[in-house]
């Protein structure tokens, strides 16, 4: 038989054996769970989780949920749905550059505006977004080198967002309206031109066509009730006048007591 002390060690290790085995495994199960290409780590402090030049199509799913710094730059994602990243409280910075983003939802960022300071969405394929879809963000945003259409929903846009420092010049106007503004900073352009009130006065002008279009239709409408009442009435005068005397005095008293 062993003895006692033998027994105590070997049941230790086995312990201790079966305790590294349950940990390697939910290791593994972890990293099984992550996108090729994806890996946490820690830097400065902060939880980091990096997915750059993963071949990614989508914003991945099992991103640790206190992930602090995440990076998804250099993919192929080409949208951001709703409630993209709504399972990370804790996050603080968000590199979603040198992608193919070209749409952005309504509450695609909805659940970091208390803490997230930094969102880059440089160099991607963004014409043009809703000031809505960045709503209540506080974050410093940087929405540089991308081919936005200059118009007035870029000009709310620019509004609504905090720009991160040194990131205004290189939002440029791809395309406009106004040839002229094709190839300059959308700041400068909007130094001299108001989208919004070009818009409005667009829009007005189009209503007072349209309300004059309506008030000419009605006016030649009462022109031609008048007018053919006029024709109905000579052309009843006449037949009068057509009519035998007494005929005549008879239907104009029948015409009189039917207007009476």
């Amino acid at each position: 038989t062993m003895p006692a002390a033998e027994r105590v060690l070997h049941s230790v290790t086995m312990w201790l054996l079966l305790q590294s085995l349950l940990l390697l495994a939910s290791c593994l199960r972890s990293a099984a769970a992550f996108p090729k290409g994806c890996y946490p780590s820690e830097e400065e402090g902060l939880k980091t989780f990096r997915c750059s030049n993963a071949r990614l199509t989508e914003v991945p799913r099992h991103i640790p949920n206190d992930t602090n710094k995440l990076y998804l730059d250099s993919n192929r994602i080409p949208f951001l749905p709703r409630d993209a990243f709504r399972d990370l409280p804790l996050l603080l910075e968000l590199d979603l550059s040198h992608n193919a983003i070209a749409s952005v939802e309504s509450g695609a960022f909805r659940g970091l505006a208390e803490h997230l300071h930094s969102l880059d969405l440089s160099s991607n394929r963004l014409v043009s977004v809703s000031k809505d879809a960045f709503s209540n963000l506080k974050a410093k945003v940087n929405l540089s080198n991308n081919p936005w259409l200059c118009d007035c929903r870029l000009q709310e846009l620019i509004r609504t967002v905090d720009l991160a420092a040194g990131s205004s010049g290189g939002i440029v106007c791809h395309s406009s309206a106004q040839e002229e503004h094709v190839g300059k900073a959308f700041l400068q352009v909007i130094a001299d031109t108001d989208f919004c009130n070009v818009y409005k006065k667009t829009t007005d002008i189009a209503m007072l066509v349209t309300m004059f279009g309506w008030f000419a239709m009605v006016i030649s409408y009462l022109v031609y009730y008048v007018r053919q009442n006029q024709e109905d009435a000579r052309r009843h005068l006449e037949y009068l006048k057509s009519l035998p005397s007494k005929q005549r005095r008879s239907e104009e008293s029948s015409t009189i007591s039917t207007v009476v």
